[in-house]
């Protein structure tokens, strides 16, 4: 078995938020508290949770363009965050990201040739006649027609936007994409394609991703493994048909049943698992589990131990609690 291309080691990420007085203290918000995980070659890592719970932070600083407070993250052995500054621009080759929104991530002043083109020139990569050839190789590689390189952003609707976005994140030819929500502002049908697409380029190119989302429908569709994140922590990791078939953390069990099946005679089967109350503030987590003071499996070691990621039976997911179960055995919504 080939050596992990990514390697997440106990990573945080803390930012200091505001003061009562100059002097005073200032609020720790824990954005990312104590990540770990690896990546394999060719293969998808879906990283899903609500809202807030820090995948997008983690995300940037995958691409490095945040830095941990704590913990490592290695490419191929070598920390980014100990690169210099040329170390780092070669990283660039190596690590790109897709961002979310695609009628935000697109410069509209300039035409999507040169959008797709920039990093090329960023780097210094051949001439501009040879960066021009490239620029349509990619094009037609989205499914984009290449005589349109010279029409700006606005005129693409938003899925053709999202694709130049991917052609921009492949120009330099990396290893690792980081897709941050890149499915999350476009229509279902649009999704589809676009999800489509990432799964062909993966195929095609030997990359492998990093997928961030809240829609577990679409991390199911496109992902290896998944990672369920809640409050800054990664809460269950495992195998995409073990965490999907046999949830063991309570929250992973909440999000899977308020995710609506495709089959609608299984919709109305389906039973939802109401959590209580609103997810925590970062700046002062629960003591112990996180998600004690929304679980209803919660009892007094929750408060006074925090759970560490413990195998299950079967060995191919690991689950942070106390009362890890195969079968979700939860209130349902009436």
């Amino acid at each position: 078995m080939s050596p992990p291309i990514l390697e997440v080691s106990g990573v945080t990420r803390h930012y200091a938020v505001g003061r009562r007085w100059p002097l005073g203290p200032s609020t720790r918000v824990h954005a990312v508290d104590g990540v770990s995980f690896t990546l394999g070659e060719r293969e998808t890592l879906g990283l899903v949770g609500e809202s807030g719970c820090g995948k997008s932070t983690l995300g940037r600083m995958l691409v490095a363009l945040d830095r941990p407070t704590s913990g490592t993250i290695k490419y191929r052995g070598e920390d980014i965050h100990r690169l210099s500054r040329a170390g780092l621009k070669a990283l660039r080759r190596k690590i790109q990201i897709i961002l979310q929104d695609p009628y935000t991530s697109l410069d509209p002043r300039m035409r999507v040739g040169d959008i797709v083109a920039e990093p090329l020139v960023v780097h210094g990569e051949g001439t501009a006649a040879t960066r021009r050839r490239r620029t349509q190789e990619l094009f037609e590689l989205i499914g984009l027609n290449p005589d349109h390189m010279n029409r700006y952003p606005h005129e693409f609707s938003g899925g053709q936007r999202q694709r130049i976005g991917i052609a921009r994140a492949l120009a330099l030819g990396p290893e690792v994409v980081i897709c941050d929500e890149p499915v999350s502002a476009l229509d279902v049908s649009i999704q589809a394609q676009v999800l489509n697409l990432l799964a062909d380029l993966q195929e095609e190119l030997n990359l492998s991703y990093v997928f961030i989302a809240h829609d577990l429908t679409v991390v199911r569709q496109i992902s290896h493994r998944v990672a369920v994140m809640y409050l800054g922590k990664v809460i269950e990791i495992g195998a995409e048909d073990a965490v999907y078939g046999h949830p063991g953390h309570p929250y992973t069990q909440a999000l899977l049943s308020a995710a609506p099946p495709t089959d609608p005679d299984l919709a109305r089967e389906q039973d939802v698992i109401m959590l209580e109350g609103d997810p925590p503030s970062p700046a002062s987590p629960p003591s112990g589990c996180r998600f004690r003071t929304r679980c209803w499996k919660a009892e007094e070691v929750c408060g006074i131990h925090e759970p560490e990621l413990v195998e299950g039976i079967d060995g191919r997911s690991r689950t942070a609690c106390h009362f890890a179960t195969a079968a979700p055995a939860p209130p349902a919504a009436n």
